[in-house]
């Protein structure tokens, strides 16, 4: 009797944890494709309009190896600091819309969406004269008078592309909240194609050089923000717009805290790798050495905004549970989405160790450059995945609205450690190149390692409550009727 017990007992325990297994695995594929309908249209529209940037870059690298360097100094200095600061502040719209989204408060994703556009607006405004006075800039930080002369030029064309991601970005922030995504993969793939036409017709066939390829750079995105206009405008965001409201300039002073904490710890995340093109301008063969990192640079910012569409599914994945209320929902979703982002990077990687050559031959025909970032494939691997993996952890920080937190944490980790050390191999111990991105590379695993602490540390139960209370501190009456029972609550 006691054997049969013991057996009955031993099957019931395997049956459970059969059940539990799969319970398990259910779970994960339900959070799973939670996750990728939110992070593959995002991943998609970002490629596409990522990839008009590079096959700008691709025909002006075909042009002049002069105009290629220029570009690659204004786009990874000037072009990643004021982007730094527009996608910042716009990640402020992130988590108030995530947020508002899952406490089903629909109406305030349009203020939110009007008030990031007043903030980034005059932000902006404020940034443009580094633009106009790129060429003195350039000088003052040491660049080569060929190089800085022709920024300088490279830098006016860079103008309307940043206006048009003042609207542009926090657009797409707020239809990504409600899991509004194949609408911009739409719109981004279009302005791609155009983009590409565009450029072959005029740098190839009609010769205008460095104008026809930002000419057609320029009328490529400015479509697809007029596209985005039209989208909204057009009465297919129902519930959370509302139209424009004067609503929008009530309560500004808490919205540019949290945009300015926000675009401090994103502009200090891009403009980290930018130093480093930068620092290589004053090394032998600068021209080399400039367009070899920069090749390096947009090969892992392409896996980059793989990692940003991760980013995004991680904000809102966690922002909509929080404004919910579901802190075990939050927690599960950022293991899932970080063990996705490790598998990912990890792939990504081996393909830049074995093919680096190759792919410097998308961007050059120059023997000499493709040979240097062959020589950097190892560091181009390790910053490859770190860019799969850390924007996760910060995704799972905007979502809850870490931003100011995490500033501090980009100052230490990135400026405090990884520029110092950067520098001391690149110039005293003589690696130049190699030294430079070994230091930047510690920076970003000790901001990976300084998050994956904070995220584990956190008590979530908290989270929500501060969400709960930030919403319902800059609720406002839905514009339709101002009587409390019409406010949309669950």
């Amino acid at each position: 009797m006691s054997d049969g017990l013991g057996e009955r007992l031993v099957g019931s325990q395997a049956s459970l944890s059969n059940i539990t297994a799969e319970s398990l695995h259910r779970r994960i594929w339900d959070e799973s494709r939670k996750i990728w309908r939110v992070s593959l249209p995002a991943i998609l529209s970002r490629l596409s309009l990522f990839g008009i940037i590079i096959l700008t870059q691709a025909f002006i690298g075909h042009i002049s190896n002069l105009d290629y360097a220029a570009f690659a100094v204004v786009q990874t200095i000037l072009v990643r600091f004021v982007t730094g600061v527009t996608m910042g502040m716009s990640s402020a719209t992130e988590t108030l819309c995530g947020q508002a989204f899952g406490a089903k408060q629909y109406h305030m994703m349009g203020i939110y969406l009007q008030r990031s556009w007043i903030v980034t607006l005059g932000a902006t405004v404020i940034l443009t004269p580094v633009f106009i006075f790129a060429t003195p800039i350039f000088r003052l930080l040491g660049e080569t008078e060929s190089i800085a002369r022709e920024a300088g030029v490279v830098s006016l064309w860079v103008i309307p592309i940043m206006y048009g991601m003042v609207f542009s970005t926090p657009l797409q922030m707020y239809l990504q909240a409600q899991q509004r995504n194949t609408v911009i993969i739409w719109f981004s793939a279009g302005s791609l194609l155009l983009d590409a036409v565009l450029g072959w017709a005029f740098v190839s066939r009609l010769r205008l050089g460095l104008g026809g390829a930002f000419g057609a750079l320029n009328i490529s995105y400015w479509l697809f923000v007029i596209m985005e206009f039209v989208y909204l405008f057009g009465g297919w965001c129902p519930d959370t717009w509302k139209g424009l409201t004067l609503q929008a300039f009530s309560d500004l002073w808490p919205v540019i805290k949290l945009s300015v904490s926000s675009g401090i710890m994103i502009c200090l995340e891009l403009w980290y790798n930018s130093i480093l093109v930068l620092l290589a301008g004053y090394m032998k063969n600068a021209e080399v050495a400039i367009s070899s990192f920069s090749i390096c640079l947009n090969i892992a910012a392409a896996v980059l905004m793989i990692g940003l569409g991760f980013l995004v599914a991680a904000s809102v994945r966690v922002s909509n549970e929080l404004g919910r209320g579901n802190t075990n929902a939050a927690k599960f979703a950022i293991k899932v989405i970080f063990g996705t982002g490790v598998c990912f990077g990890l792939v990504c990687a081996i393909i830049c160790l074995l093919y680096s050559y190759q792919l410097a031959g998308l961007f050059t025909s120059n023997e000499e450059v493709k040979d240097s970032v062959s020589s950097l494939s190892l560091l181009l691997a390790l910053s490859v995945f770190l860019n799969a993996v850390q924007p996760i952890l910060t995704g799972v920080a905007v979502g809850a609205g870490w931003q100011s937190v995490i500033a501090i944490v980009n100052i230490a980790c990135y400026y405090l450690v990884g520029v110092p050390i950067g520098a001391l191999l690149g110039y005293v111990a003589h690696l130049e190149v190699k030294g430079l991105w070994i230091g930047l590379i510690c920076g970003i695993t000790f901001q990976l390692l300084a998050l994956i602490y904070m995220t584990w540390r956190t008590n979530w139960d908290e989270q929500v409550v501060k969400a709960s209370e930030r919403l319902n501190r800059w609720l406002l009456k839905p514009p339709e009727d101002s009587s409390p029972a019409n406010r949309v609550e669950e």
